[in-house]
């Protein structure tokens, strides 16, 4: 556990991509949800570790605290660690998101081809094969970093970002992704769905969330073109 500043705190259980670490970010996370304290301002969620963002002020002032506020955060950081728990098995929501896999829009499939030694029909049945898991949501607002892919399709990122379209779907390492907005990408595009991930005037604007469950099915480039909008 470690402090960003005198306002933020980070709970860490490893640099790594594993289940069971993040299913205990998430548990920690929504305890903190349902037991919020008076100046706790976001939590957010990562593979493997939590960040708790604060108000020192209104900290001290609600509960009175001696000594620095970060202990009393601290404190309550581990209450959460001790009393929550958590199933993803038991309780994640499945997203089923349609793709094309056309090459107009999986711009990078030859280079995924050559580099993992696969023909295009395998990339998209092994990339369309897998229940994936929501680790976390980051980079944009509503990128949903899901794994872990297919270990036949584990590639590198490119060594250079170029201009990727929102909806993209991409593949880097261990993780496959969605671009929500149009942005320079480093992961390798091999789709593109219709559906929108972020709508900052919705009640909840990030459609997916840490814990849910994806899988992708294939659609036309017709489909695509007259998938309805909203």
């Amino acid at each position: 556990m470690f402090n960003l500043g005198d306002s933020a705190l980070t709970i860490d259980f490893g640099n790594r991509i594993c289940e069971e670490l993040n299913d205990k970010v998430i548990a920690m996370e929504r305890w903190l949800a349902q037991h919020p304290f008076e100046g706790l301002k976001e939590r957010v969620v990562s593979y493997s570790s939590l960040t708790i963002y604060y108000d020192p002020f209104l900290v001290k002032k609600h509960y009175h605290t001696e000594g620095p506020v970060y202990r009393w955060v601290e404190e309550k950081i581990r209450q959460a660690a001790v009393h929550s728990s958590y199933s993803n098995t038991s309780d994640a929501v499945l997203h089923k998101i349609p793709v094309c896999y056309d090459s107009e829009y999986g711009f990078d499939q030859d280079r995924v081809s050559t580099l993992c030694k696969l023909s295009k029909e395998d990339i998209i049945n092994l990339h369309s094969s897998v229940v994936y898991r929501v680790y976390m949501i980051g980079f944009l607002p509503g990128f949903p970093y899901l794994g872990k892919i297919d270990s036949r399709l584990s590639i590198a990122r490119k060594e250079r970002p170029s201009p990727v379209a929102a909806g993209s779907v991409g593949i880097a390492g261990e993780q496959t992704g969605i671009y929500p907005f149009e942005s320079p990408g480093g992961w390798n595009i091999i789709g593109k769905t219709p559906l929108s991930l972020f709508d900052a005037n919705a009640d909840k604007p990030v459609w997916l969330a840490p814990g849910d469950k994806v899988q992708f099915y294939a659609i036309s480039r017709e489909q695509l073109a007259n998938w309805p909008i909203g």
